[in-house]
Parts: structure tokens; sequence; C-alpha cells
């Protein structure tokens, strides 16, 4: 099995990202993808906890540099139903107690519990429609988001090479937005606090 190498990650969201949005329409589109997934977003935590593909999927934040990128390692890929180590996976990454007493749980009975009052967890259905980019040897992306009904842009530049990510950031006119990370935008985008 290949070792998991974590990536340099800068994003942002908005509406508008004056000359990056000309930057970006100039470039050959490599590919468009369309998906429905479903953010956990936690009040206590930022960990990246999403269903994808029918998968439970969790990076966690590595560390955050000097000039503010943030290095996301992926720590989990599991298909449902999930066994006790997963959930207790999920569980930790969002900040909350692990449920006791049960073996496996399907989606939907993780939801219910994770989602229970008091624990502050909350599930937020997101429509992505990428749009996929080479920058400076790059992955980057320019999204449309549409997250719990309310629609919002962001544009994201990554790479294992953190000097190529703030070198593609600034050749696109990114320099100067403050890099959100998906969970914190989509927190903003649908009013949670944390």
């Amino acid at each position: 099995m290949a070792a998991i190498v974590p990536r340099w990650e800068w994003r942002t969201f908005g509406s508008d990202f004056g000359a990056a949005d000309a930057g970006f329409a100039a470039l050959a589109v490599e590919k468009v993808q369309e998906s429905d997934e479903l953010y956990l977003l936690s009040p206590v935590t930022h960990a990246n906890v999403k269903i994808r593909a029918e998968l439970m999927d969790i990076k966690t934040l590595e560390q955050t540099d000097q000039v503010g990128l943030e290095q996301w390692r992926p720590v989990l890929k599991a298909s449902f139903p999930l066994g006790q180590a997963e959930v207790a996976a999920v569980c930790a990454a969002l900040g909350v107690s692990a449920p006791a007493g049960r073996e496996a749980f399907a989606l939907d009975e993780l939801i219910a519990e994770l989602a229970r009052p008091g624990r502050g967890v909350r599930a937020v259905e997101v429509h992505k429609r990428r749009l996929r980019y080479t920058i400076n040897g790059c992955m980057s992306e320019m999204t449309e988001v549409v997250a719990d009904g309310v629609p919002v842009r962001t544009v994201a530049i990554e790479s294992e090479d953190a000097v190529r990510v703030v070198a593609a950031v600034r050749e696109m006119g990114l320099a100067g937005r403050p890099n959100i990370s998906y969970p914190r935008g989509l927190k903003a985008a649908v009013g949670m606090k944390g």
C-alpha cells in the first residue's frame, strides 16, 4: 500500500474572486466533476468529515505554516456499515464521545446518533460542481457549491509542495485573501457557530 502523503492546501470562499475569475476562465479545464456529499460539521473542531461516493472520508489538519497554508492528512476512507473503530475515529475527529454497545452503524444510524440534541454535530448536504485545473504543478479547482440550499463559490490550490502552492496563489491573483478550509467555509455559509 502506498504511503499517505499530506497535502498543503489553500482555499477561499466567496462570490467574486476578482482577477482570479478571469485567470481561471483563460485556462483549459482539465475535468468537470459533480458530486453530492454529506459533511458532518462540529462546533468544536474543524476536521474535514464527509460522506462521498458512499464512503466515510476524514482528513485532519496536521499543521499550518507561517504563511497560513494548511497541511491536511487523509486518515480514514471506509465503506458502510462502519465498525466500532471507524465510528470512534469519526467521533474523535468531530470532538464528540463515541457511542457504546453497538458493533456497526449504517449511514442513517450514524447520522441519527451524531445529530442527537446536545451533540452539536450538523449534517450538511453539499452539491459540488468542480472545474479542475493544474497551475504551477498544483491541483486546482474553481467550484460552485450549494450547502443546504445556500450557494457559494470556492477556489482551491493544493500540492505536497507548499512553495508551489504559494506561487500558484500569487500567480492567480489570490494572495491576500484568507485561507478558509472546507469545514470553516461551510459553517460560515450555513450560519453555524464554531
